[in-house]
């Protein structure tokens, strides 16, 4: 019996899932805590809570992974040295060394002038010790990549260096944007490199000898081979997991998707049995990318969001993440016996009384941190303590406290309450530390002058028009408006009047949603069915919504796509612009017959390079022409060739 191994690294759980493909059984699933600073001990911690397991049945290994969307938005990876041939850079862009030469196309892909190679021998010259990834971006290379191609085989003449080029990633227009995408896919090289040795070193450990697939931020899969050259592709790859094992786990083929995670929830659209792709590209990290991934809508509420109350008694919820109380006073009792004494009413300023701090993790550069944060290191290193607590044993008031620090650098976590806190307190969830729970809702309830289950329900019910909120700020999104549902004043008291039942309003209104709401997420089940009254629409939990992330990458498709623009030449007869170079034909219909039976030809090349033995193929071909009083008149034809289907097993 061939199974798939499913692995999902989220920002707090990373989550396992052992999946039979033809009875679409998943055989056992399990969760550990995400190791940030080295994924790699998260996943072996998952892969040892499933049990025992036969490895000889695990056929296909399959990985979808916060790691690149994480480095981007920290600023973390490699030294990149940029070429941009044509063109000035225009912003900013994330390379340490740029260098402009001469050379770039026009828009129909005839060059603006000769490719300057002494300047590129040059810019190697100076780049050495400086760098350690090249990425080259040629101004309209999309239209005709030769000097990009030049431009590389020029340095790697001189220089064994890791290489990306712009046109290998995106063929879509956006010379910044294009840039940016290959400054980024080659600052991440090193890093997802580490992650896959890393990978690989567990499953040896474990026995499981089985070839390892990536998610792709469309939901697709892609190889161990192709991520190593293309781990900007990984982007978004999570939140996108979790749609395909939406349509797996319900059999849905439209739907609205939202995945409550710990640190965020994440909204998508499902239409016809795949996630909406945004053509423009993805935003990470302030980065705006060509990078065709999933329309998802990201917002910072979760199971792990800091609950605070306010000076003037108000009840704020995210987007902040902290450790819920419930779960670490499992590893640190002494919390439980610390949060009984803390008195509600005395004040603190950037904390909240009901804090804990503990230390994620001892430093190795000791000199980085000031006496006053070694202190708090030393402070914290045999166990977690609250914060009146700590700043005692160190003697120091504890609005000095040096946290900020240490805290942004996660070399120490905060510890407070969180609406998994508050599921414990009203008895919806109790896998955790009960008590601990209680004693942060007696701090807090006491501040908003509540009694204890009182606070909790109104945290509940905060969360749930919150997440109504957030459905409906994700279609906002989705129409290109920039309205913020939450501080637009009018559209606020119209929300609220619909949310909380039109109460004294003096009118009545609903919203009904088109599309049922599959419910992703281990806290689901407490909130959304009540969301889903609110928009009178279904809401389905599928069984195994907790992993449905895990279940995604192991019952994700490769697919391979390969983007094709055919236009008119002046010189008369067409242009056919493909990634890998630009031709001419006389005739449309033999330069379309090119362009298609070239494009199947890369794109089937490689889907069998990610795996699939007899991949399908699907043709997308769209015909522009301007209607006129003596007749069409051709503009241009876009033609998409996908390649997809199921790695096979064994077939590598």
């Amino acid at each position: 019996m061939p199974l798939v191994l499913g692995i999902d690294t989220g920002g707090t759980f990373t989550d396992g899932v052992l999946l039979d493909i033809d009875t679409k059984v998943v055989k056992k699933k399990a969760k550990a805590f995400t190791t940030r600073e080295d994924l790699s001990i998260g996943i072996r911690k998952c892969i040892e809570n499933m049990g025992e397991i036969d490895s000889r049945q695990i056929q296909l290994v399959s990985l979808s992974t916060t790691l690149a969307t994480n480095a981007i938005v920290e600023g973390r990876g490699c030294r990149v040295g940029l070429i941009l041939i044509g063109h000035e850079s225009i912003g900013n862009l994330p390379a340490q060394k740029i260098f402009v030469v001469r050379g770039g196309h026009d828009i129909k892909g005839e060059p603006v002038t000769k490719l300057d190679c002494e300047a590129i021998q040059s810019a190697v010259t100076e780049m050495r010790d400086q760098v350690d990834t090249v990425a080259i971006s040629g101004y309209l290379s999309i239209r005709n990549p030769e000097h990009e191609q030049d431009a590389c085989r020029i340095i790697q003449e001189l220089w064994d260096i890791p290489i990306v080029c712009a046109h290998q990633l995106t063929s879509t227009l956006g010379f910044h944007e294009r840039t940016v995408t290959a400054c980024l896919n080659a600052r991440l090289l090193p890093i997802i490199a580490e992650l896959l040795a890393a990978v690989k070193v567990v499953l040896k450990e474990k026995g499981i000898q089985a070839p390892l697939m990536i998610v792709k931020g469309d939901g697709s899969l892609m190889s161990e081979e192709i991520t190593r050259g293309k781990p900007i592709e990984t982007i978004l790859s999570g939140p996108a997991a979790s749609i395909v094992g939406a349509t797996f786990l319900t059999g849905e083929s439209s739907a609205l998707v939202l995945d409550m995670g710990g640190t965020t929830t994440d909204i998508s659209i499902l239409d016809r049995g795949r996630p909406r792709i945004n053509l423009e590209g993805a935003i990470v990290g302030g980065w705006k990318t060509r990078v065709e991934a999933a329309e998802i809508s990201t917002f910072g509420l979760g199971g792990d969001s800091y609950i605070q109350v306010s000076k003037d008694r108000k009840l704020m919820i995210g987007p902040r993440r902290v450790w819920p109380l419930s779960v670490i006073a499992n590893r640190y009792p002494i919390l439980i016996e610390e949060l009984a004494k803390v008195d509600p009413d005395r004040e603190i300023i950037d904390a909240q009384p009901v804090d804990c701090f503990m230390l994620v993790k001892k430093p190795e550069n000791g000199c980085r941190w000031n006496d006053a944060e070694r202190k708090i290191i030393n402070a914290l290193e045999d166990s977690a303590h609250n914060i009146f607590v700590l700043a005692q044993k160190l003697g120091i008031d504890p609005n000095l406290l040096s946290l900020k620090g240490l805290e942004q650098a996660q070399v120490i976590g905060r510890i407070s309450f969180t609406p998994t806190d508050s599921l414990h307190v009203l008895g919806i969830f109790s896998e955790y530390n009960i008590k601990a729970a209680q004693e942060g809702a007696r701090i807090q309830a006491s501040r908003l002058r509540m009694e204890i289950d009182e606070f909790a329900t109104k945290v509940l019910m905060e969360i749930q028009v919150t997440l109504c909120m957030t459905i409906l700020q994700s279609f906002v999104h989705r129409e290109g408006l920039g309205i913020n549902v939450n501080t637009n004043t009018g559209v606020r008291f119209l929300l609220n009047s619909i949310l909380n039942g039109n109460q004294n309003r003096g009118f009545k209104s609903e919203i009904t949603l088109d599309y049922p709401i599959v419910a992703l997420g281990a806290p689901v089940s407490a909130y959304l069915p009540a969301v889903g009254s609110t928009f009178h629409t279904q809401v389905l939990i599928p069984t195994h919504a907790e992993v449905a992330n895990a279940v995604g990458a192991a019952s994700g498709q490769v697919a391979e796509t390969i983007r094709i623009l055919i236009k008119t030449s002046e010189a008369g007869g067409y242009v056919v612009y493909a990634p890998w170079k630009r031709e001419t034909f006389l005739y449309l219909d033999e330069a379309e017959k090119h362009a298609l039976d070239r494009a199947e030809e890369i794109a089937v090349e490689n889907a069998c390079r990610a795996g699939v033995v007899n991949p399908e193929v699907l043709v997308n071909k769209e015909e522009i022409v301007s209607h006129t009083p003596a007749g069409d008149v051709f503009i241009e034809m876009r033609i998409g060739v996908t390649a997809f289907g199921r790695p096979s097993w064994g077939e590598y």
